[in-house]
């Protein structure tokens, strides 16, 4: 998981340039997208103990009648994400432990908020529909070839939905952001003669002050 964390943990460095190829600022952006990076990196790491005990169950039974271990160790690491977890994480937090200085203050101390509803409500209905696919694909006793790859692609599917809904929340909160406060009365009704006088007036020194 500290692996996972530190690759997803970089950032590259991105020049902002004006339309006239100016550069104006440099900043760091993540390398990593966090949607996808839950989805894919964060997911096989907390995943890799039923996954690999699947893959040994597979490999040392071709030919052979699978076992039940592959489907059990999904339906029950899937249930403990959705329920256990979820329930766990709602519990924890409380008005005495609620002291995260970059919190949003507009919701009450010791309540839980779900920052992105796009892609929570995507992600909870792809939990919901993966037992309803399993259940559809295991009702006859036999997976197909098409099942495998239709239900590979699903992934695909999850995280381009995800990251797209990801995206769109952060154009949303990009657009509604207040705008700049500027100290002070920037605006300028001058004439360009009016400018070159001003400009003579404070090269000679007799420019006005206001």
């Amino acid at each position: 998981m500290e692996s996972i964390e530190k690759i997803t943990s970089e950032k590259k460095r991105v020049e902002i340039k004006d339309d006239a190829g100016q550069l104006i600022s440099v900043k760091q952006i993540p390398v990593w997208n966090a949607t996808v990076a839950n989805l894919t990196l964060m997911a096989l790491g907390s995943s890799a103990p039923e996954i690999l005990l699947s893959v040994i169950e597979t490999l040392s039974s071709l030919g052979k009648c699978p076992g039940e271990l592959g489907p059990s160790t999904i339906v029950g690491s899937a249930a403990f994400n959705l329920l256990v977890i979820s329930a766990v994480s709602l519990y924890a937090v409380n008005a005495a432990n609620d002291t995260d200085e970059e919190r949003d203050a507009t919701v009450p101390v010791g309540v839980k908020k779900i920052n992105d509803m796009g892609v929570f409500s995507i992600t909870a209905s792809s939990s919901i529909w993966a037992y309803i696919w399993l259940f559809l694909c295991l009702r006859d006793s036999e997976i197909s070839t098409l099942e495998a790859w239709s239900t590979l692609f699903m992934f695909f599917i999850l995280i381009g939905c995800s990251f797209a809904a990801d995206k769109y929340k952060a154009a949303q909160d990009k657009k509604n952001e207040p705008p700049a406060e500027v100290e002070g009365d920037l605006t300028c009704n001058f004439q360009a003669f009016e400018i070159m006088d001003e400009l003579v007036k404070e090269k000679l020194g007799t420019a006005s002050n206001d």
